[in-house]
């Protein structure tokens, strides 16, 4: 396990930072988790808002299984104590976005307990810089709705789309000490959720976002009193807002002043953090059981249902690529790091192993290295994702078979790729119709070869005085006049069959 060493230096000594992260998922589903209404993205304003969820009189709510189902296989796939028995209370608070008046919640008795996240801090050595973040617990509640401040001059108008939406509200224990540690756990969860299904964590979109907890204090002290900054969706601004709120704590306490316990925003156009309000504790909302809902009581066998529908996770996954598949603990890292990378490699490597009649493990690495650098390369310089390639899995498998055959060289293969992303046909289509073929026919080699030392013959009598540098000279020649087309294992042994001469 590895102890952070990050620390701000005051005037007067070091601080710690300590970092607690309460993350709002929105569960994936089609319906919110009281009512049947719809939770598709973008939307028109209020064209998914239920009886219940405008709050009208006399509506009851009904749990949604699968939110609940969801949730639960979250806490599973972080190891997490998954309790038989919790309860829905009310969280009372009056807000313009809150037609109830409170939020349905679960605060004495969540569906999840304790659990832990795996963090790792040093992606080209995953296996030596990990750090286990511990998971205080997990509840399912409501979201609110949304003000827009946009629409008319003097009003606000109030979207209700979102209102009832299920959320898991993931917490985290204080165990963070570094703006990377906090990036690092926010990536990590969003991972395990989108490889779960749980949620989609799209955090432009609003479907993931943190509150970020910041305190300070001089190592191995007391706690400090805690900020709260509301809402925050990237992983960069979660670090930004933790390296600019633990320095603003620091000048505080260093002139003297004192943290006041309270919520701010995070401002990212001036890389700041801002007064909102002072921060309630949990009597001021005034919890009880919500009396229209009885308890949640799950039963055995919903729970073997849960987690024999779970996937393989990334860090088993990851393990598995370097053990089974033989990549580099960074490849593995990389690949497993996103779960559509992840599948879209599998495909990959299945599709190599089969067309070119090998185990998925003699062809893991070559897939490895085509995807993270040709692939991605092309992709990054375009502006375009995996999920918009126009290169799928199969069509990289029948590219690198063409290679392993010796059908076309390395070097044709990545201008046979660059015509596959420019036109969207078949590396083999492409062979074909462009003569890219390789030859290994040795008399058109040996022609090419001989051709190539006769006119370079001041740098033949160099090689064979002892200047054996030049041996990949007169290859590279080689392979030029035959225009890339040759065997390149051919070409080496006709070479230095040649010059041996």
């Amino acid at each position: 396990m590895t102890e952070s060493t990050y620390r701000i230096q005051g005037a007067t000594g070091e601080w710690e930072v300590v970092i607690g992260l309460e993350v709002h998922a929105q569960v994936t589903s089609n319906a919110k988790l009281f009512s049947g209404a719809a939770t598709a993205f973008g939307a028109e304003p209020n064209t998914q808002v239920s009886l219940v969820d405008a709050a009208m009189p006399g509506m009851l709510p009904v749990p949604n299984r699968e939110c609940i189902r969801q949730a639960v296989r979250t806490g599973m796939a972080i190891d997490a104590q998954i309790n038989k028995w919790s309860r829905f209370d009310r969280k009372n608070y009056f807000y313009a976005d809150l037609p109830q008046g409170y939020q349905i919640s679960q605060l004495y008795h969540p569906i999840v307990g304790e659990g832990q996240i795996e963090i790792v801090l040093d992606e080209k050595n995953p296996d030596s810089s990990t750090k286990v973040i511990g998971v205080e617990r997990i509840h399912v509640e409501q979201d609110a709705g949304k003000l827009m401040h946009d629409q008319h001059p003097t009003s606000s108008y109030v979207d209700l789309n979102r209102s009832g939406v299920a959320l898991m509200e993931i917490v985290s224990k204080p165990d963070m000490r570094s703006p990377a540690e906090a990036g690092a756990y926010l990536s990590k969860l969003r991972t395990i959720l989108r490889y779960v299904g749980s949620c989609d964590g799209n955090m432009d979109q609003g479907s993931m976002r943190a509150d970020v907890n910041v305190s300070v204090r001089k190592p191995g002290e007391e706690f400090g009193t805690r900020t709260e900054t509301k809402n925050v969706n990237s992983v960069r601004f979660v670090m930004a807002v933790v390296e600019h709120e633990a320095n603003r704590q620091v000048d505080v306490l260093e002139a003297g002043g004192k943290i006041v316990q309270e919520t701010r925003l995070y401002d990212p156009d001036r890389n700041e953090t801002r007064s909102m309000r002072s921060k309630e504790d949990a009597h001021d909302y005034r919890y009880f059981p919500d009396p229209d809902l009885l308890p949640l009581v799950l039963d055995d066998a919903f729970l073997d249902e849960c987690r024999a529908s779970l996937p393989e996770l990334p860090d088993v996954k990851r393990k598995r690529y370097e053990q089974a598949l033989g990549l580099s603990a960074y490849n593995a890292a990389t690949l497993t790091a996103d779960a559509d990378t992840a599948r879209w490699f599998e495909t990959l490597v299945a599709e190599a192993a089969r067309i070119q009649g090998k185990s998925e493990s003699d062809v893991a690495k070559a897939s490895a290295n085509w995807l993270l650098s040709e692939l991605y390369g092309a992709l990054n310089r375009l502006g375009k994702t995996l999920e918009t390639s126009p290169v799928g899995p199969t069509d990289g498998a029948e590219l690198l078979a063409l290679v392993a055959d010796g059908t076309i060289s390395g070097t044709i293969a990545k201008q046979v790729f660059e015509i596959m992303l420019e036109t969207g046909d078949k590396p083999g289509k492409i062979v074909e119709e462009k003569g890219l073929k390789q030859t290994s026919d040795t008399g058109a080699i040996e022609a090419a070869v001989a051709t190539v030392l006769a006119n370079n013959a001041d740098k033949v009598e160099q090689y064979r005085g002892g200047k054996e540098a030049l041996f990949g000279f007169f290859v590279g020649q080689t392979m030029k006049a035959m225009q890339g087309k040759a065997n390149p294992q051919v070409v080496n042994e006709l070479v230095k069959k040649a010059l041996a001469g």
